[in-house]
């Protein structure tokens, strides 16, 4: 097709400028690894490559960071350190997406590429972690005072390790033989007064001739940030539209304000459907539902004390929500080792930590013709004596999710060496077993049958007691409930009632649990002489097993709350895999080639769900001179069904979406095949319902009905082949000096992928492929139903640059300077989602969170005992569709954009975004460090998002949301 070609015209456009722009390092210098390695080159195992080698200089692009890189930084956990490499995706799960569900959420996740946590394998020491039932590994159970180092392999390497490790690999290094003790102390907030942080650890170790042991403890503390305390979360809508709009004038209310508010609201559905009022007679024309909200004051037992209800009415559901969610971690870690024999030792590690999150989003926004449950007409609060349909959002009782995560971690074994003809051999046999066991708090959402008694018949009671029921037939327990009644007000059956609260809510608890067992035995040494080297192999053996549970409340799985209910997820899958890799060396100090090797590696995987598989990588390392060193490598890999895919149950969800039959920003209002398609399913002017029954006022808006999400046991596995080339320049002339580039491509096939919504529906009338797998309602013409399944199908494909600087320059009387500026480009991440010829092919790059080009820049200074560093973060501009109409608002300032991969669509760009960061450092004379620093160090703000990326606010949540001041205390003994 001519648009692939016009694509691919785009993409060598684009390389010379890419270059230019986002020059930056993506591995650690060779001049650090000769400063670590000055006087010895003892064999090590490099992150990559199974076979323990004297250089760090592999055919595969590694970064490396140091702890004394973490300590320069100001970011506390795991997750946001490798959250700001370049290579790093947006979070998967920020903690801005206060509305997000499930098992994973409260957890921290790193998505390499943008392809995906799942699709990223995270390692601590060289072994599997534990992940959730949807293959997530939460870096928050690791903590940072136990780490040593950070290995990010930005390479596909299914054939070394396995499943998932297609965009990359990330391996936790931990401390051991450490001698002595170290406390720490953190502490900081944001200059706003808010998001208070305070972070303590404790480590204690011997190490001997024979044996070693560590012991340490470490506790964090972050507190939540409410939405209402920044100017981008207030409201919702940023700057353009602060305020509702007027009902008035046949618009509504959007994102933030809700037309379920906690007035009490009577609503009667559209116009002519029932109770008299002449005052909102000129709204019947504009297709706007009538209702009446009690006046302030007002008695909402008396119906004169109601007006019609206008924006003023609306309530603002962001000032109950969260923008940044709380987290609290505990964590006891211990290692050891001791030396059986000379040649034999056995080594041990222990984990254990606990964290806790908490989300809260504003009061559930009831409408009681969702559920069938009209204030009846003898209740005793019902002010016109017949059913009444009514809304009511619940401030008095903001919804809350806390989630506690507690994670259980051994891995045990015995490790070794010896010789065959005087060439070296290293063996180790282990175990590892990971669990983690989950609970899931919910408050705030209504039982409801409670709901229906509580709002049902009701009488004053002799005694003076309002009661549920019938006079003579009392229910028992029963507290009566008036939604009429305002927040705030001193009237009977107000929800502020401690007792009614406690009848109408009921707290839910789900639980999950999640192990992986995993049994390893590997090989590695030299297995000959060339005459340019030793050839070496690694080989190795390990089965691995998974079981994961994850069972929302009884009370969630009966649907008799508000809550989304779901099914129980249950299953596992288990596998055995046989791994072989040699590294030969071609030729070594001849002309135009210092050194010329590759390295070949295959892994065999058996599985008891979809049969077996094959992969392999091939890497080569050439050196034509000392300073320069050329690599690549090609791969294939694979990324299993994890237990969620295959055997999750079927949940309901308020989905995102946008109808392509809107009259207002669908598809039909710029292409005419598309309404001819709609017509006969959507009425004339039809408009998509959003949460709380309004017309959606711009796309993807969240869902009125709940749909239905689920798994599929017939998934098979994706498949991906990744390559990557590239050079290291290290100039003799420039000591300290590292120059890098390296071109990589990923492709992924078979794509394990949820359809939206929105796919949906456009496979129906955009595309004219099928309509199924939705419902609308034959009178009002909206989406009231539609089911999602897991599908294998289409691909997922991005490629770019990773390019880097790193130098230490010479030392001088004012001290001595390092440079180290880490970039990517990302050329373009594109996505099919399923193999019809027909189906568009859609172009993530630029657009909302994925960053055409992320870059970072420290500059670091010491001088005897003072240090000081200076870090920007930069991030590329971000596009997105326009929030309003075609005309666009004063947000869309690109109205007429075209692109190959869409239709013509009315859009809106922002600009590159750039944080700064700053620490100072000083080593006392009593063997402590004292460092006080600032993140976004100048009070940067990003721009206003209306498409809410990685977050459920007008702000990218991967964003710093106001300057965060901080003090780091270390005192070593």
């Amino acid at each position: 097709m001519k648009q692939y070609n016009k694509r691919a015209a785009v993409r060598v456009g684009m390389l010379p400028f890419g270059i230019a722009i986002a020059l930056a390092p993506v591995m650690a210098s060779a001049q650090e690894a000769a400063e670590k390695n000055a006087t010895t080159l003892d064999a090590v195992t490099v992150t990559g490559s199974r076979i323990r080698q004297a250089s760090i200089e592999t055919a595969q692009p590694v970064i490396s960071l140091s702890r004394a890189d973490i300590q320069k930084q100001g970011f506390t956990s795991v997750a946001d350190i490798v959250q700001n490499i370049s290579a790093a995706g947006s979070p998967a799960i920020s903690r801005a997406d206060a509305l997000a569900s499930g098992e994973e959420v409260g957890g921290q996740y790193v998505d390499l590429r943008n392809l995906g946590p799942q699709r990223t394998l995270v390692l601590i020491d060289g072994k599997r972690m534990g992940v959730s039932s949807g293959g997530y590994s939460d870096l928050a159970s690791i903590p940072t005072s136990a780490v040593e180092r950070i290995e990010v392999l930005t390479d596909g390497a299914s054939a070394l390790y396995g499943s998932d490790a297609i965009a990359g690999v990330i391996n936790i290094i931990t401390r051991r033989n450490f001698d002595g003790a170290e406390a720490s102390a953190y502490i900081g907030q944001y200059g706003q007064g808010d998001g208070d942080k305070q972070v303590y650890s404790f480590i204690l170790g011997s190490a001997g001739e024979r044996s070693a042991v560590m012991l340490g403890a470490e506790y964090t503390k972050e507190d939540p940030v409410a939405a209402s305390a920044r100017p981008f979360s207030a409201y919702g809508q940023g700057p353009y539209h602060p305020a509702p709009i007027d009902l008035a004038n046949g618009t509504v209310a959007s994102n933030g304000w809700s037309a379920v508010s906690a007035r009490g609201v009577i609503s009667s559905g559209p116009c002519g459907g029932g109770l008299p009022s002449v005052s909102t007679e000129a709204l019947c024309g504009k297709g706007i539902g009538r209702s009446w909200s009690v006046d302030a004051g007002g008695d909402p037992a008396k119906f004169a004390d109601y007006h019609p209800t206008n924006a003023s009415d609306y309530a603002n559901s962001n000032a109950q929500m969260l923008l940044q969610t709380g987290i609290e971690r505990r964590s006891l870690f211990a290692n050891g080792g001791y030396d059986i024999t000379d040649n034999v030792r056995f080594t041990a590690d222990a984990l254990y930590t606990h964290r806790e999150t908490l989300q809260q989003i504003a009061g559930y926004p009831y409408r009681s013709s969702a559920y069938g449950t009209p204030l009846a007409a003898t209740s005793y609060f019902n002010p016109l004596g017949k059913n009444i349909t009514f809304q009511r959002r619940t401030w008095e009782v903001p919804r809350q999710t806390r989630s506690e995560l507690t994670t259980y971690r051994f891995s045990g074994g015995f490790e070794g060496s010896f010789d065959i003809g005087n060439k070296p051999w290293d063996w180790d046999a282990g175990y590892v077993y990971n669990q983690n066991k989950g609970l899931k708090t919910g408050t705030g959402n209504l039982f409801l049958p409670h709901v229906e008694d509580a709002v049902g018949p009701s009488f004053l009671d002799a005694d003076g007691v309002i009661r549920c029921g019938g006079a003579g037939a009392a229910i028992e327990g029963c507290v009566p409930w008036n939604p009429l009644s305002p927040y705030g007000a001193a009237t009977a059956g107000n929800l502020s009632d401690p007792a009614l609260q406690a009848y109408l809510f009921l707290p839910s608890h789900d639980t999950s649990e999640t192990t992986t067992q995993v049994y390893s035995a590997n090989i590695s040494g030299v297995l000959g002489t060339l005459p340019a080297g030793d050839v070496g192999m690694a080989a190795g053996f390990e089965h691995r097993r998974e079981q994961a549970r994850y069972e929302p409340d009884a009370l969630n799985q009966s649907g008799l709350s508000t809550d989304l209910s779901g099914g129980v997820t249950a299953g596992g899958y288990s596998l055995n895999e046989f791994y072989l890799e040699f590294n030969v060396p071609i030729l070594a100090d001849v002309a135009g080639a210092k050194e010329l090797s590759f390295d070949v590696a295959g892994r065999y995987s058996d599985y008891d769900t979809f049969g077996n598989t094959v992969n392999g990588k091939f890497g080569l390392k050439w050196k034509p001179i000392d300073d320069l060193l050329v690599r690549g490598t090609y791969s294939t890999g694979f990324r299993a069904p994890t237990v969620s895919d295959l055997y999750g149950g079927t949940s309901e969800t308020f989905d995102s979406y946008t109808d392509p039959c809107d009259t207002l920003f669908g598809a039909a209002t710029r292409n005419a095949d598309v309404a001819t398609r709609c017509v006969g399913s959507v009425p004339a002017n039809f408009r998509q319902e959003a949460s709380g029954g309004a017309p959606a006022s711009g796309p993807g808006a969240q869902s009125n009905y709940a749909y239905l999400s689920g798994s599929n046991p017939l998934l098979t596995p994706e498949t991906s082949k990744s390559s990557t080339i590239g050079f290291v320049y290290s100039p003799a002339w420039a000591e300290g000096l590292d120059v890098s580039l390296d071109w990589w491509k990923i492709r992924i096939d078979n794509v394990i992928a949820s359809e939206s919504v929105t796919s949906i529906l456009n496979a129906c009338y955009v595309q004219n492929i099928a309509c199924a797998g939705f419902e609308r309602d034959t009178k009002t013409g909206q989406v009231v139903d539609a089911t999602r399944t897991l599908v294998n199908g289409g691909y997922q494909e991005s490629a770019g640059y990773d390019l880097g600087v790193a130098y230490r320059l010479p030392e001088t009387s004012i001290g001595q300077f390092k440079i180290d500026w880490k970039s990517t480009y990302v050329d373009y991440l594109e996505y099919k989602r399923d193999n019809e010829t027909d189906t568009p092919v859609i172009l993530y790059t630029g657009w909302g969170s994925n960053f055409r080009i992320r870059s970072n820049l420290t500059i670091d200074w010491t001088k005897s005992d003072f240090g000081a560093s200076w870090s920007t973060r930069y991030y590329s501009s971000m596009r997105e569709a326009c929030a309003y109409d075609l005309q666009g608002g004063p947000e869309c300032n690109i109205p007429g954009f075209v692109s190959a991969y869409t239709l013509e669509q009315p859009s809106h760009e922002r600009g590159a975004n750039t944080f700064h960061d700053v620490q100072f450092r000083y080593n006392t004379p009593w063997n402590a460090t004292v460092a006080v620093g600032a993140n976004n160090v100048f009070d940067h703000q990003g721009p206003v998002m209306y498409s809410d990326p990685n977050s459920d606010f007008d702000y990218y949540g991967g964003f710093d949301i106001g300057r965060f001041y901080y003090l780091k205390y270390q005192q070593r003994f």
